[in-house]
């Protein structure tokens, strides 16, 4: 079950009857837990279509650098497996997101997209809805509960926030399950990108990759798993001490979507530690509030969209 809160038409255009369906996955670089994944199976099933996977590769994302792009492209080889072996067809063209879809949406009867939240991102799917001529259903899967069912306005603190949220928990805390795909694996005209043959040219060289954490979902729930089992019962107690390492080591993983809050969530919940309310209350209320910002506030890359007590501070 998917809640009509998370979903939202992007356009007024008419299913087409056309030759497949497109789930445009960027901001969702996941197959577990993955809301969009499923909505778009369930229409795949549901008319009798075959399922193609998109992923618009572009190296002009602002700020990024060649260790994000590794650890991005462990992780959508990871979603290239998974999805192997659901039999859909995945497809990763290098070029600008919103500039590859229109050329595969030629011939699609519907388009799925997740939800971003940065200026970049809600550009991109603005200008497909405006360009293509069949509907763009947008998912929310990034936040347990979705941004305009927390709140209408932003909020300025956790304090503000919170009880918005928890006030509304229970109903979002579900897992997502898996559904089968009844549908043949369907060849493409546009061919994908090997992605461990992928030439990186033109990105900032500065910053090193890493060594010692590897992108992708399992290796997420590797070092969840590992935090349940070792850190979470003292996280209250030694979550602040920075020289202790009592984190959870899941920021890059989320960064990425590569693992969804959710999914944590009721990991975390299957068990009762003393660390669990800490623990959630950066996981969903700061995380969310801070989307909160971004999504309410313009400016919220400015110095100007920043309050004033933290400009004086």
């Amino acid at each position: 079950m998917i809640q009509k809160e998370r979903i939202k038409y992007l356009n007024d255009q008419k299913f087409q009857n056309a030759r497949y369906i497109i789930y445009w996955m960027q901001q969702s670089q996941r197959t577990d837990y993955n809301h969009a994944l499923e909505y778009a199976i369930n229409l795949s099933n549901k008319y009798n279509k075959p399922l193609i996977v998109y992923f618009g590769l572009t190296f002009n994302f602002p700020d990024a650098n060649i260790r994000h792009y590794k650890f991005m492209f462990e992780g959508l080889e990871n979603v290239k497996k998974s999805l192997d072996k659901r039999n859909i067809k995945f497809l990763l063209i290098e070029n600008s997101p919103e500039i590859g879809i229109i050329e595969i949406s030629k011939n699609a009867c519907i388009i799925i997209v997740d939800r971003g939240y940065l200026k970049i991102q809600r550009s991109w799917r603005k200008s497909v809805a405006e360009k293509i001529k069949c509907p763009l259903i947008q998912i929310e899967s990034d936040v347990v509960v979705p941004i305009q069912v927390t709140s209408n306005k932003e909020e300025y603190s956790a304090c503000t926030i919170r009880h918005k949220i928890h006030d509304k928990l229970k109903k979002y805390l579900i897992t997502v399950k898996k559904q089968k795909y009844n549908q043949e694996y369907i060849e493409h005209e546009f061919d994908s990108i090997d992605i461990k043959n992928i030439k990186i040219n033109n990105i900032d060289s500065s910053v090193n990759p890493v060594k010692n954490f590897l992108g992708g979902t399992n290796h997420a729930l590797n070092h969840l798993n590992l935090f349940l089992k070792e850190k979470i019962s003292e996280y209250q107690e030694k979550r602040n001490d920075p020289n202790i390492n009592f984190v959870s080591n899941m920021s890059l993983y989320l960064h990425f979507g590569q693992i969804f809050p959710l999914q944590i969530a009721l990991s975390v919940l299957k068990n009762k530690n003393p660390g669990n309310e800490s623990y959630l209350e950066e996981l969903i209320i700061r995380r969310e509030l801070s989307i909160n910002f971004i999504y309410y506030n313009i400016k919220y890359n400015e110095f100007d969209g920043l309050p004033d007590w933290s400009k004086k501070t």
